[in-house]
C-alpha cells in the first residue's frame, strides 16, 4: 500500500511538472531599444502576469539593424511592436501583417526646430533642410510635407530632407533646421546637450492633423486562422494590457523594472523615469482596442501622397478587434 501512495505521489509530482512546463511560448519583437516606451510589455513579465496566463514570453529588443517587419516575415517572432504606416505600407507590398490591439492611443511624434533659424510655423520650412528617420519612420513626414504642398526634392519652394541616424546631432551641430524627436525620447536628448525649451519651437503631429499610430501590436494573418494560436494571442494581450496599466499607475516602479531588463547598461534611471511619464500620457486612454476612428484617420493621411503616397488604396483586413473582444471583455 505504502508503494502503490508513492508511486501514486511521483506520478502527480511528474504530472505536476508536466503542467508547469506546459506554458506556451510566444515571441515579441520590439520596435526599438529596451526602453520605456515598451515598460507594459517588461512589467507583465516581472510582475507574473504572463505566468499567469500560462505564457513563456521572450522579449527581443530591436535597434538602428532590426527591421522588426522582417522579422516577423522570416519567423524570428510570434507579435511585434510596430507603427501603423510601416505596417500597414508592408501589407500592401504582400505582407500580410495584422493589427490585434492597440496599446498606445496617441502620437508622441515631433519635428523639433531651432527658433533661431526662423522658424516659427509649417509656413516657413520652405527652404530649410529638416532631419527625418526613414526604415518605415518616414511615412508621417512624407504625408505631412504633401499636406503643406511643400516639395521634399529641396529648393527654395521645397524642403531637404536630411536621412537623419537615431540621434539629434544634426541640429545641434547646425547640420538641419529641425530633426525628428519624439516627445518621450529625442527631444529631451536635445535640452541634455545644452539647449533650452525656449530654444526651441516644436511642432507635434497630433497637433498639425497629421498623426499615424504608433506602437501596435500585430501577427500575420495566417496564426488568426488558428485557433490554438489566437488563444495565446487572447492571453498575451490581456496580459500585457495589464502591464501597460500598471506601468501608467506606477511609472518610477515600471522605469526601474525596465533598467533592469536592459542589458546594454546604456540606459539610465533618470532618463527612463521622465520618458515613462511621457509613455504614460500616450497610453492613457487606450484599453487596447483599436479605435476605428483612428484608424481611418491614419489611413487618410498615408493616402494623401499626392503622386507618391504611403499607401494607394485603403487596405482590407488590416486590423481585428476579435483579440481585443475577448481578451478584454
Amino acid at each position: 500500500m505504502k508503494k502503490i501512495l508513492i508511486g501514486a505521489a511521483v506520478a502527480a509530482m511528474a504530472l505536476g511538472a508536466g503542467m508547469a512546463q506546459a506554458a506556451d511560448d510566444l515571441t515579441l519583437q520590439l520596435k526599438w531599444v529596451t526602453q520605456s516606451q515598451f515598460a507594459g510589455y517588461y512589467v507583465a513579465l516581472d510582475k507574473g502576469f504572463y505566468e499567469e496566463e500560462d505564457l513563456n514570453v521572450t522579449i527581443q529588443p530591436g535597434g538602428p539593424d532590426i527591421a522588426p517587419t522582417q522579422v516577423i516575415a522570416g519567423g524570428g517572432a510570434d507579435v511585434t511592436v510596430e507603427w501603423m504606416p510601416a505596417a500597414l505600407a508592408a501589407r500592401e507590398k504582400g505582407l500580410p501583417l495584422v493589427n490585434i490591439a492597440q496599446p498606445f492611443k496617441s502620437s508622441g511624434m515631433m519635428l523639433t526646430c531651432r527658433k533661431d533659424t526662423g522658424i516659427a510655423s509649417p509656413d516657413d520650412f520652405a527652404g530649410k533642410t529638416l532631419g527625418v528617420w526613414f526604415f518605415g519612420n518616414e511615412f508621417p513626414f512624407l504625408s505631412w510635407m504633401s499636406k503643406l504642398g511643400l516639395s521634399t526634392e529641396g529648393g527654395d519652394e521645397g524642403v531637404t530632407v536630411l536621412k537623419q541616424g537615431f540621434n539629434v546631432d544634426p541640429i545641434l551641430q547646425g547640420q538641419a533646421d529641425c530633426v525628428s524627436t519624439m516627445t518621450y525620447n529625442e527631444y529631451w536628448q536635445i535640452i541634455d546637450a545644452g539647449l533650452t525649451p525656449d530654444d526651441l519651437v516644436v511642432f507635434k503631429y497630433e497637433d498639425q492633423g497629421v498623426a499615424t499610430l504608433e506602437d501596435g501590436l500585430y501577427v500575420l494573418e495566417e496564426k488568426l486562422a488558428d485557433p490554438a494560436e489566437v488563444d495565446k494571442l487572447v492571453r498575451f494581450v490581456r496580459a500585457s494590457m495589464k502591464g501597460w496599466k500598471y506601468a501608467e499607475e506606477n511609472p518610477d516602479e515600471a522605469a526601474m523594472i525596465v533598467l533592469d531588463n536592459d542589458a546594454t547598461g546604456a540606459q539610465t534611471e533618470e532618463h527612463q523615469k521622465r520618458m515613462m511619464g511621457e509613455i504614460a500620457k500616450l497610453t492613457a486612454g487606450s484599453n487596447g482596442a483599436l479605435d476605428p476612428a483612428d484608424y481611418e484617420r491614419t489611413v487618410e493621411s498615408l493616402l494623401s501622397g499626392g503622386s507618391d503616397p504611403v499607401i494607394t488604396k485603403a487596405p482590407e483586413g488590416a486590423w481585428t478587434h476579435d483579440i481585443t473582444d475577448a481578451a478584454l471583455n
